[in-house]
């Protein structure tokens, strides 16, 4: 892979082609060099779109199907990074519905994407987060604290996942690696927007965390001295502005 020659630090952002991902994609393109994860190229033309990046931003893809672990070992091995200074662990699915509903690969297909794909891709990487002593950064859910009718399968993946991000930190204090999880609300993108369709909760704008919120919260967990640890945040909708 062929960078430019920045002094910049480098970043890895899987979800990156829209919602929550791609506006962490935005707001770190401002200072960082970014591998911007998705499941095909198509799905990130858009980076390639005049005007559509900052200026001077330093943006490749990374194509992996999470699904998939020879994919992701592919686009790992593509990669060669030997110096990772912030992994974004963003992509995910949702599935919301009575428990009776689902069947055992349902369970497997979230857990294959909200789990298992972010424990196979943050192992492999460590090496890298290590070297640069980096940050994990797991996008979870308010669903990684509440449980709710519906939700067994949507936040099992997420309580799973916050209890990985939960030990990995232990596990990575002593070697400079850092792990924050972040919790959002409901954020207004499609996913967003659909769950709470499909729930008859849906909202005005003022009840859902915008995805530059989300990132912000980011921003802020990595902005931390390297002598402190954001270990947890919690983004929610504030009140309708007066």
């Amino acid at each position: 892979m062929t960078w430019n020659t920045s002094l910049r630090p480098t970043a890895v952002i899987t979800g990156a082609s829209r919602g929550i991902g791609k506006a962490v994609l935005m707001d770190l393109a401002l200072t960082h060099r970014i591998l911007a994860g998705a499941s095909t190229s198509e799905s990130l033309s858009w980076i390639h779109e005049p005007g559509a990046l900052p200026q001077d931003a330093e943006v490749v893809p990374f194509i992996a199907d999470l699904s998939d672990e020879a994919s992701v070992a592919a686009a790992v091995d593509e990669a060669g990074l030997t110096h990772l200074d912030v992994l974004v662990n963003s992509a995910g699915i949702a599935d919301e519905r009575p428990f009776d509903s689902f069947t055992r690969q349902d369970w497997r297909a979230s857990f294959e994407v909200n789990v298992f794909a972010v424990a196979d891709l943050t192992a492999r990487l460590l090496p890298a987060l290590r070297t640069a002593r980096g940050i994990v950064v797991m996008i979870n859910s308010g669903s990684g604290i509440f449980s709710y009718a519906g939700g067994a399968v949507y936040t099992g993946t997420k309580f799973a996942l916050r209890t990985m991000a939960d030990c990995l930190r232990e596990e990575e204090r002593d070697r400079g690696v850092r792990v924050t999880s972040v919790h959002p609300g409901f954020v207004a993108t499609d996913m967003g927007h659909r769950l709470r369709r499909e729930a008859g909760t849906d909202g005005d704008e003022y009840t859902y965390v915008t995805p530059e919120t989300v990132a912000a919260s980011v921003r802020h967990a990595i902005s931390a001295p390297e002598t402190s640890q954001v270990e947890s945040i919690t983004v929610r909708p504030a009140h309708k502005p007066a």
